[in-house]
């Protein structure tokens, strides 16, 4: 599974409107992005408009490819570019994509298997 992580500009007059049309997101855009892939899926917005996007898909191209295809996100993209700053592509195309460079889970499970024995860092003096 890939986990995508993003960014981009809301203008600072418009985070509220933003953030109210994200409380109500059309069930046809919700079901298209479950449909296209979209898992995991979060928005996170800073006071002063950084977004913050977060979402895990077997694979990110066919998971855009898959929106492009659908008639509601073309409409939604349309509404939403108006609230993003310096964009000159829809806001699905335009976000700078960060790159993971830690995931607790994937370095846990790196671990060789810990050991049981009484040398074990955390046996308390009565246990050995």
């Amino acid at each position: 599974m890939q986990r995508v992580c993003f960014t981009l500009q809301v203008r600072t007059d418009r985070m509220e409107e933003y953030a109210e049309r994200h409380a109500a997101v059309w069930p046809e855009m919700l079901r298209a992005l479950h449909d296209a892939g979209w898992t995991n899926y979060s928005l996170f917005l800073r006071e002063d408009g950084l977004l913050v996007g977060y979402l895990e898909t077997p694979d990110l191209a066919a998971a855009q490819e898959g929106m492009a295809r659908t008639d509601v996100n073309a409409r939604w993209q349309a509404e939403m570019a108006e609230y993003f700053v310096d964009l000159d592509v829809p806001p699905d195309q335009g976000f700078w994509q960060l790159s993971e460079v830690f995931h607790l889970e994937d370095q846990l499970a790196a671990l060789a298997p810990t050991s049981t024995t009484t040398d074990s860092p955390t046996q308390t003096a009565q246990d050995q």
